[in-house]
C-alpha cells in the first residue's frame, strides 16, 4: 500500500464500519452510521492543520493557548452518496465551505462525465477534501479529482469508508500526491465493479432507493 493511504483501525470507526456492512441495517441507521464515520474519520484528516499562539483570558488568569492558524477548508462530496457524509464533517469543522461535484459514465465511453461542479471562488487558496463513501475502480473519483484540480485546487485529500484495493491503487497512480483515507480497504469488486464484501451501493442505502 502506497505511503499515501491511510486505514484507520480506530475500534469505534471498525465498529461502525462492521454495521454499515449488515444487510439489515436500515436506511435510518445507516446514515446516521455514515455521518458518524465520517466525523470519526475527520479527527485524522485534520491532525496536520498548522496552530498558531494566542493569548486569551481564562477566569482566572491570562493564557498562552493554540488555535487553527487560520486554515481554509473546503468539503466536496461526490454527488450522490458523498452527501451523507457532509454532515458529520461540518460538525468537526462547521466553518468549512461545501462544494459539490456530479459525474455519470458515459454508456458508449465508459468514461466518467462532469455533469455539476460548484466550488468555493477561492479553491486555489483550499484545502479540499472530497468525500465519496466507496471508491471501487477509482475511475470516477480520479475524474472527480482531475476536474477539481483543473479549476485550480491543489492541496486535496479523499476521503472514503470502503475502498477496493485496485480503486486505491488507481487513484495513488493517477494522484500521487492526494493522500487517501479509508476506514477498511477490501480485496476485490465483482463483475459488476462492487466492492465485495463492501456493502452494496451506498447511494441507495443512504436515501432508500433501489
Amino acid at each position: 500500500m502506497s505511503d499515501n493511504v491511510f486505514i484507520m483501525d480506530h475500534p469505534l470507526i471498525q465498529h461502525k464500519v462492521s454495521l454499515i456492512r449488515d444487510v439489515n441495517t436500515g436506511v435510518k441507521e445507516f446514515r446516521e452510521l455514515v455521518e458518524e464515520i465520517a466525523m470519526l474519520m475527520g479527527y485524522e484528516v485534520t491532525r496536520n492543520l498548522p496552530l498558531k499562539e494566542v493569548e486569551i483570558e481564562t477566569p482566572i488568569a491570562i493564557a498562552k493557548t493554540k488555535v487553527i492558524s487560520g486554515k481554509k477548508l473546503a468539503i466536496v462530496p461526490i454527488l450522490r452518496a458523498g452527501l451523507g457524509m457532509v454532515d458529520g464533517m461540518l460538525k468537526l469543522i462547521p466553518a468549512a465551505k461545501v462544494g459539490h461535484i456530479g459525474l455519470y459514465r458515459d454508456p458508449e465511453t465508459l468514461q466518467p462525465v462532469e455533469y455539476y461542479c460548484k466550488l468555493p471562488t477561492d479553491v486555489e487558496e483550499r484545502d479540499l477534501i472530497i468525500l465519496d463513501p466507496m471508491l471501487a475502480t477509482g475511475g470516477s473519483a480520479s475524474a472527480a479529482i482531475e476536474f477539481i484540480k483543473q479549476r485550480g485546487a491543489a492541496n486535496i485529500k479523499f476521503m472514503c469508508l470502503i475502498a477496493a484495493r485496485a480503486g486505491v491503487e488507481r487513484l495513488s497512480k493517477d494522484h500521487p500526491d492526494v493522500e487517501i483515507y479509508c476506514a477498511a480497504v477490501d480485496e476485490k469488486l465483482n463483475d459488476h465493479a462492487y466492492i465485495v464484501p463492501g456493502l452494496g451501493d451506498a447511494g441507495d442505502r443512504l436515501f432508500g432507493t433501489k
